[in-house]
């Protein structure tokens, strides 16, 4: 059973962030951190690669190669790209490439506090377009080999999330499962928590 760390109840679902690995969780949609260049080489989203199969390698590189006829990037950061799951659907429907800030590019560092809520608005959008999309796997987006600052991407991704969950728009998803690893994330996602528990949406129910 995988540790809970946080739940927090809002308007329209809940949140929760739990230690682990995603492969081991079921939900509607797993969400993958990409590249721009949906390689799936990198970090977490090359070890999803490896769980799905060469199927899905094979889908995001035609991606790759229809895109770059139009001189195109495969997937712009904030953008984001849905596939099957292949070797994972037992436990997902979808697979979404998500491509965040990239905070080892100066450009993107320099404008991450902007990129990233961004990013959140093109996924839910997406959830929305799909449709009856209900639960959510996701690590924490542009965390681990993108380098976005812990503290800072801790508070900005449970601000940007809560918010969605208990604004005025429902977007059906009841449960969002965000899955940590990484000490040193789950460290600062608990302190920012606490700090900031009283100005958070919704209803701490971690212990209900």
């Amino acid at each position: 059973m995988a540790e809970l760390y946080m739940a927090r109840t809002c308007k329209w679902g809940v949140l929760r962030v739990v230690g682990g690995e995603v492969w081991d969780h079921s939900a509607d949609v797993l969400l993958t951190p990409a590249n721009n260049r949906l390689s799936g080489r990198e970090g977490l989203d090359g070890m999803i690669h490896a769980r799905a199969g060469k199927e899905l390698t094979q889908v995001t590189r035609n991606i790759c190669l229809d895109m770059r006829k139009i001189n195109a990037p495969p997937c712009a950061v904030t953008k984001n790209v849905v596939t099957e799951p292949f070797a994972l659907s037992t436990n997902f429907k979808h697979i979404i490439h998500v491509v965040g800030p990239d905070c080892r590019r100066p450009n993107q560092d320099e404008n991450r506090r902007e990129l990233l809520p961004e990013t959140y608005d093109n996924l839910f959008a997406r959830i929305e377009e799909i449709g009856d999309v209900t639960s959510i796997v996701s690590p924490p987006i542009s965390m681990g080999v993108f380098g976005y600052p812990h503290r800072e991407g801790a508070r900005l991704t449970l601000e940007v999330l809560l918010g969605m969950l208990d604004g005025e728009k429902d977007y059906g998803i009841k449960e969002y499962t965000i899955v940590v690893k990484e000490k040193n994330f789950i460290n600062n996602m608990r302190t920012v928590y606490r700090e900031g528990e009283d100005q958070f949406p919704g209803i701490d129910t971690t212990n209900a």
